[in-house]
């Protein structure tokens, strides 16, 4: 463990609500056998060091009629339109991760669309004509079988 200024409490507590972010501060103290008060001052220590971002609500997008994950590898014409591309593909709502990438793209996305043809529509009228991107390479996802956060280990 590289940073110092937390500790085996403070792994367990994320460990913890990684778990289940619903989880009380009440119910994680009775566990840990401390205060709900330290669960709370230990939060607020980690929400401020940058730890811990917030927390989601995770859905199932195939039960709301969002039937394909699909990865987008995204050439760009030059690093330069980099900046660009990046504010450009931030307007696309079915582009759900977007990593800048060594190898042969130079981004990554991760995009969720009701369908093919959905995808179709989002690649030919939003992606492909932002100012900068060379060309993509997509791939349907079949099943997601393994999805987690890093595992806290000390």
């Amino acid at each position: 463990m590289t940073n110092l200024e937390i500790d085996g409490l403070d792994i367990q507590i994320l460990s913890m609500l990684m778990e289940d972010a619903t989880t009380p501060y009440t119910e994680i103290a009775k566990k840990l056998i401390v205060s709900g008060g330290t669960i709370h001052v230990r939060m607020k220590k980690m929400q401020e060091m940058g730890i811990i971002k917030g927390s989601n609500l995770i859905i199932d997008a195939q039960k709301i009629g969002y039937d394909v994950c699909a990865y987008l590898g995204i050439y760009l014409e030059k690093g330069s339109t980099y900046k660009n591309a990046v504010d450009a593909l931030e307007q696309v709502k079915e582009i759900v991760e977007l990593h800048y990438t060594t190898g042969a793209w130079s981004m990554f996305a991760k995009l969720i669309c009701r369908d093919t043809n959905h995808l179709r529509q989002v690649l030919n009228q939003q992606i492909q004509p932002i100012e900068g991107i060379q060309r993509t390479e997509t791939f349907i996802s079949l099943e997601e079988s393994i999805k987690r956060q890093i595992s806290l280990d000390m």
